[in-house]
């Protein structure tokens, strides 16, 4: 969060917040053969996957064997407490850019150390014409708030926005809600109106596919309204899924997005999502697209249904986590499903 909030307000002409990391090596490619010069891609581990394909049929040097520096993000490294979803990915991190044949070195803590190894790392990925990445534990950035922060566009807070969604729908449809707040908005929510969690598949990882899992269970399961609760930050990270979604002909499936043009999680990088209009592709992929009004109902007739919810950006302080783990998310929603 420090990281990205400093670079927000210290670069602007040269930073692009691209919709995934594949898109960011993408990116870093055409940087480096406009001008000879690499390009710094950030992200966190999670984001490795995305990266995969781009790193290895588009710059490794085997291929065009394109320079660049890979700033990543170390959540969930073994032996440091972090949530479920960062386990598996800290893990593999360091291993996985190893048999991706890719320089690594962990950052050091120390700011004379770290400008030593950066430069090395540099040096390399110049000289040799290859991706090198830097891997960056936690806690090794100093602390540092955005000073301007964009004013939210509506005051609806995200929670609220949830919480009607699910007083409206909460004892008939099966929910499949995307990484992040949002998981951990409908999981308070629950809790606050006294209801059990059987009905919420809690997508903590996989960020852009919440759509695709809800679809999946749409087609199995035709005779129940599924619900995924998606992100603006999501839906712009796999907006190809919407394509697929809209063709599904999943009468009982509402895909809604609750827009606060943010990646809340990461500290609230701005998306381009209050320039984008959602709704519109959403139409165009062929959903049909309503309006969220609590006590009015819209049938979608053939065609999978598309809400778009302008909310606030932020969240409580005091928000909790899920506290069962997801294997026993999976079992008691599959348990639901089968009845």
């Amino acid at each position: 969060k420090s990281f990205c909030a400093c670079l927000t307000e210290t670069e602007s002409a040269n930073h692009v917040i691209t919709a995934n990391e594949g898109g960011a090596i993408g990116l870093a490619a055409g940087h480096y053969l406009a001008t000879g010069k690499l390009a710094c891609v950030y992200m966190q581990n999670s984001g490795q996957g995305n990266a995969v394909n781009p790193l290895l049929s588009l710059a490794d040097p085997d291929v065009y064997s394109i320079p660049m520096l890979l700033l990543v993000g170390w959540r969930g490294e073994p032996g440091v407490h972090d949530e479920p979803q960062h386990v598996k990915q800290g893990k593999v991190t360091v291993s996985l850019f190893e048999a991706l044949g890719i320089p690594t070195e962990v950052l050091p803590d120390d700011v004379y150390a770290a400008q030593e190894v950066a430069a090395r790392m540099v040096k390399k990925a110049v000289e040799e014409n290859r991706p090198v990445a830097l891997v960056v534990r936690k806690g090794v950035f100093a602390e540092y708030k955005l000073k301007t922060i964009r004013e939210n566009i509506v005051e609806t807070p995200r929670e609220e926005a949830i919480e009607r969604i699910v007083r409206e729908y909460g004892n008939e449809a099966v929910f499949v809600s995307t990484t992040g707040m949002i998981s951990r908005e409908l999981y308070e929510t629950r809790i606050r109106l006294g209801q059990d969690h059987s009905r919420d598949f809690l997508t903590v990882g996989s960020m852009g596919h919440a759509s695709m899992i809800a679809m999946g269970i749409a087609k199995a399961k035709p005779e129940q309204l599924v619900i995924c609760l998606d992100g603006d930050g999501a839906s712009l990270m796999q907006m190809g899924n919407m394509a697929i979604v809209g063709q599904s002909g999943c009468e009982n499936l509402l895909h809604i997005v609750l827009n606060n043009a943010a990646h809340d999680s990461v500290g609230g990088q701005p998306t381009v999502a209050d320039a984008v209009r959602l709704s519109d592709i959403a139409q165009s992929c062929g959903y049909s697209v309503a309006t969220f009004i609590p006590g009015v109902r819209t049938q979608a007739y053939g065609r999978p249904m598309f809400m778009e919810i302008l909310v606030a950006k932020g969240a409580r302080k005091d928000l909790g986590r899920p506290k069962e783990p997801p294997q026993e998310n999976k079992d008691l929603f599959m348990r639901t499903l089968a009845k």
